[in-house]
């Protein structure tokens, strides 16, 4: 099993792939899980994807730690566990939010001794697209030309764009199935 996460501090995803290392990597095969503050997101699709909302918070670094337990209660029993780095062209006090919320998973991983990779936005967008500075609207495209699941239509359809957490579903889909990739090339 291995587990991508996608760590934005706004809407969260993870992809975990329930195949085995040398096992196909397959949409079929990857369960997704999201945190998102719109109700109507806060469900499940299909038996595979997982909308939850955010728990209550008084402070930013509470919220912080409970997106990090969150989610590596998911990477429990993993073989190989992937984030997404940080956009470096990321401006504002969102990005020290990233950081902050990105240094308190690094950590509560380290601390369960879980073997940890971290892949630049622009590999995952290249591994995905070809082109390193693929937008959500090209990622989208190509997961749905790869998995013949359009994800906007099935959770945003009335959203105009892609947006989140359909973006984060995808990303941590693409960082999954390179993490399987890379495995695989060892």
């Amino acid at each position: 099993m291995n587990v991508r996460i996608d760590t934005e501090w706004t809407s969260p995803a993870v992809c975990v792939f329930t195949g085995g290392k040398y096992s196909k990597f397959t949409f079929e095969k990857c369960k997704f899980y999201f945190l998102t503050d719109t109700k109507k997101y806060a469900q499940t699709w299909d038996k595979q994807i997982f909308g939850q909302r955010f728990c209550d918070y008084h402070c930013e670094s509470e919220r912080y730690s409970t997106i990090a337990d969150w989610a590596v209660e998911k990477c429990v029993g993993a073989d190989a566990i992937a984030l997404e780095g940080y956009a470096y062209n990321a401006k504002g006090a969102s990005a020290f939010q990233l950081a902050e919320n990105m240094g308190i998973l690094k950590y509560k991983i380290f601390e369960m001794s879980l073997p940890l990779d971290v892949v630049t936005p622009t590999e995952v967008k290249k591994f995905a697209t070809t082109k390193g500075n693929a937008d959500k609207e090209q990622m989208h495209f190509s997961f749905t030309k790869e998995t013949k699941v359009n994800m906007h239509n099935k959770i945003t359809p009335d959203k105009s764009g892609v947006g989140n957490p359909v973006s984060d579903i995808v990303d941590a889909y693409f960082i999954c199935r390179w993490m399987h990739s890379k495995m695989n090339a060892l």
